[in-house]
């Protein structure tokens, strides 16, 4: 069975809309942590708003790392509801987005990489969908826009696996969900 990893750029009052804000703080060592992530995958998920954004920006994009090659020739998976078509190397996930998803990492052997998508995110989170989260955690306080966690009964205990710190004061926080007994 495959695994659902989710990769989110946060500010420290869980602000995830628009992270125009994380360019002063990202640096190499964030950059690698998103390389070996990304490379450590095998498809990317994506809600429509995150994939529609990334289809019109990365498919120009190159550097020497290889990191836009990946991005762009990998298999992506798109949960939508109302997008009616797909490119950039894309399959659309319509209908009952939980049950086929669950399907997709049951049967794929695969680990689907979420970019941002916080609603995906969410929904996945309620149906206890997610295997790993990496949150990189920026120095900076937004006040408004979009957070990750709204404000929903839905309680999560989580299990903190790894912490980074690197020399631009971002924080990366990797959990899994603990397990129910």
């Amino acid at each position: 069975m495959g695994q659902i990893i989710v990769s989110m750029y946060l500010s420290l009052d869980g602000v995830m809309e628009e992270p125009a804000w994380t360019a002063p703080y990202f640096n190499e060592e964030v950059a690698k942590f998103q390389s070996d992530l990304l490379f450590e995958s095998e498809a990317l998920l994506l809600g429509r708003v995150t994939y529609q954004g990334f289809a019109a920006a990365w498919p120009s994009m190159t550097d020497e790392e290889g990191f836009a090659d990946k991005m762009n020739s990998m298999p992506k998976f798109v949960a939508s509801t109302t997008l009616e078509k797909t490119e950039w190397n894309a399959n659309l996930i319509k209908g009952n987005i939980v049950e086929e998803i669950s399907k997709l990492k049951e049967q794929s052997g695969q680990n689907l990489l979420i970019y941002g998508s916080s609603d995906l995110t969410q929904t996945l989170m309620q149906h206890d969908l997610i295997d790993e989260y990496h949150f990189i955690v920026n120095p900076v306080i937004v006040g408004s826009g979009k957070r990750l966690f709204k404000d929903q009964n839905n309680t999560k205990a989580l299990k903190l696996i790894e912490t980074r710190t690197t020399s631009s004061g971002v924080v990366i926080l990797s959990y899994q969900p603990e397990k129910k007994e």
